[in-house]
């Protein structure tokens, strides 16, 4: 079992709690969000599955709020900017399904799928990185 702080190198600070809870949500959130991309639409699955990656999205959000690697701005970094933007977005998302609005609804989220998981997952291999360090090596 990884512990906290399994990957660390000199110059990188130890794994946290919130980076593996972090991780494992994005990695969670990524797969379902494929699937979802790639499912029916509309269907008991398609809701029932969405209401899970909404819950790993959240939790992806707020740990990451516990995560101060890269401090530009006092202890927050560009990525807490994808936080917010998924904190705002992701009820707007939900109510557009609600309301049955399709077009705004596949806006939100394949908006937050592309920003908070693609685009940010990217830079997470950045040299220096935990994911870089991971994938290969230090």
């Amino acid at each position: 079992m990884l512990s906290p702080s399994s990957y660390q190198t000199p110059a990188m600070e130890p794994t946290t709690h919130s980076q593996i809870v972090l991780t494992t949500a994005a990695l969670g959130a990524f797969a379902l969000g494929g699937l979802q991309l790639a499912a029916p639409k509309g269907t008991i699955p398609h809701r029932t599955i969405g209401w899970i990656w909404a819950g790993l999205m959240m939790a992806v959000v707020v740990s990451s709020f516990f995560i101060h690697t890269i401090r530009l701005w006092g202890p927050f970094s560009p990525i807490h900017l994808l936080s917010i933007f998924t904190l705002v977005t992701l009820p707007i998302a939900v109510l557009h399904a609600h309301r049955h609005n399709v077009i705004g609804h596949r806006r939100s989220m394949i908006a937050m799928f592309t920003g908070a998981l693609v685009i940010a997952g990217l830079f997470t291999f950045a040299p220096g990185r935990i994911m870089h360090a991971v994938l290969f090596g230090s």
